[in-house]
């Protein structure tokens, strides 16, 4: 696989590429249900907003575009009758956002359809062996109803009909919004693409860690997105007086569940793969007064390999039967989430590490190759086709802040490095 540069554009459109996407992550950032903050769940008039504009750039580059049955947002150039190469990432945001977490693997991908399209006679067409599509997926966070990756979810066909029941913070059910929306439930699978239509699938994103920026470097090839396992997790103790109950007599589920999530970080901390993290924790009661008769926390896991993340949760397990038996306490755990870990095909691996090298002085070591902790659209996408990622470098790694960030000069590298990936792809041998 060559890492000769196959691209025919010249720095300049590369800058001037780089330039437009940071100035759309600006324009999009100011679709918000949230004054002085990004906010943009699915479903919403913020999701049609920021649907509109992205369908509006995709027509600027001659691509067809349409919403399909879930609310993704899609642009095409090429002939009908080929499969397709999916370019995308996911336009909604978590509450109190940044601006380029999924948006910029959007806007990238529109500016590798500008770099290859070439003219026909009545418009544009992207003269390769497969036509290129641009997918805005709708609800990779899982903001608003709490289950992730719903829009890629329908185009993988794997829509489960139990979903229609969730429900948001104002009991709006996932069945109700999509009527308000315009869409039918009735038509959800028509999201759904089938292997045969599809070449495979390609995602820029920001790392949403710190492991590029340690390493001084623009790019990474991604070899795996994380499994997970979320649980909520219950501790049942005594509620008492707090001052009339001395301390041998105590069942305080709160001091339980606090020794649980420390034990939590000491088994992690103590594993390169894995990674837990107890995000909420709701103490009852809840009076000053009153010690803690019930404390329920979540907890997520996430792990390089399934086996591994695993057998961390039965080692916790363990520690919380011995926490609680030795307080006095009783606790039990609920899995809300599940999924596996997805591995990027090794063909797609090395056409994006050739397109890495294609943007790098000649002799340049390889560029370097990580694992995601974070969950895409990928890990939907991996049921029906071959998927690949690109991470670009995050100042500081701080990623579902308002504080999350990219270079102009990092985002002109990606992009390079994504249209040189597209182009190693076309001349692969099918």
């Amino acid at each position: 696989m060559t890492s000769r540069p196959l691209v025919q554009a010249t720095p300049g459109d590369i800058a001037a590429a780089a330039r437009r996407v940071m100035a759309r992550c600006d324009e999009l950032a100011r679709v918000s249900a949230a004054p002085g903050r990004i906010e943009r769940v699915y479903l919403s008039p913020e999701h049609a907003r920021v649907n509109r504009l992205a369908a509006e750039w995709m027509r600027e580059l001659g691509m067809r575009t349409w919403q399909d049955a879930a609310g993704n947002q899609v642009g095409r150039l090429g002939a009908a009758e080929k499969p397709a190469l999916l370019l995308g990432s996911h336009l909604d945001t978590v509450l109190d956002a940044g601006r380029y977490d999924g948006i910029v693997g959007v806007l990238m991908a529109l500016e590798v359809v500008r770099l290859l399209r070439v003219p026909t006679g009545d418009g544009w067409t992207c003269g390769l062996p497969f036509a290129l599509e641009v997918v805005a997926f709708s609800d990779e966070e899982g903001t608003r109803f709490g289950k992730a990756l719903l829009g890629s979810s329908a185009v993988a066909g794997s829509w489960d009909d139990a979903w229609w029941a969730l429900q948001d913070a104002d009991g709006v059910s996932l069945r109700q919004a999509f009527l308000e929306f315009g869409l039918d439930p009735g038509r959800i699978d028509e999201a759904a693409r089938r292997p045969g239509e599809v070449v495979g699938y390609l995602e820029a994103h920001i790392e949403q860690g710190p492991e590029l920026d340690r390493a001084a470097e623009p790019l990474a090839v991604v070899s795996s997105i994380a499994s997970a396992r979320r649980f909520q997790v219950v501790v049942e103790g005594e509620a008492r007086h707090a001052g009339g109950t001395p301390y041998d007599m105590r069942h305080d589920a709160l001091l339980g569940a606090s020794e649980a999530a420390l034990a939590v970080e000491r088994l992690c901390s103590a594993e390169h793969h894995v990674i837990g993290t107890v995000g909420r924790f709701e103490a009852f009661p809840g009076a000053v007064n009153v010690i803690p008769g019930e404390v329920r926390f979540s907890l997520d896991l996430r792990g390089e390999f399934d086996g591994e993340r695993d057998r961390v949760w039965l080692a916790l397990a363990r520690d919380l039967d011995e926490i609680m038996g030795r307080r006095g306490l009783r606790w039990s755990a609920r899995e809300v989430h599940s999924a596996p870990a997805v591995f990027c095909a090794p063909l797609l691996q090395d056409v994006v590490a050739a397109g890495i090298r294609s943007t790098l002085p000649p002799r340049s070591e390889a560029p370097p190759v990580i694992f995601s902790r974070a969950g895409h659209d990928g890990m939907a996408l991996g049921a029906i086709t071959d998927v690949g990622m690109l991470f670009l470098r995050n100042p500081g790694g701080i990623s579902h802040h308002p504080d999350e960030g990219v270079s102009t000069g990092d985002v002109a590298h990606g992009i390079r490095a994504l249209a040189e990936s597209v182009l190693q792809i076309a001349a692969e041998p099918r």
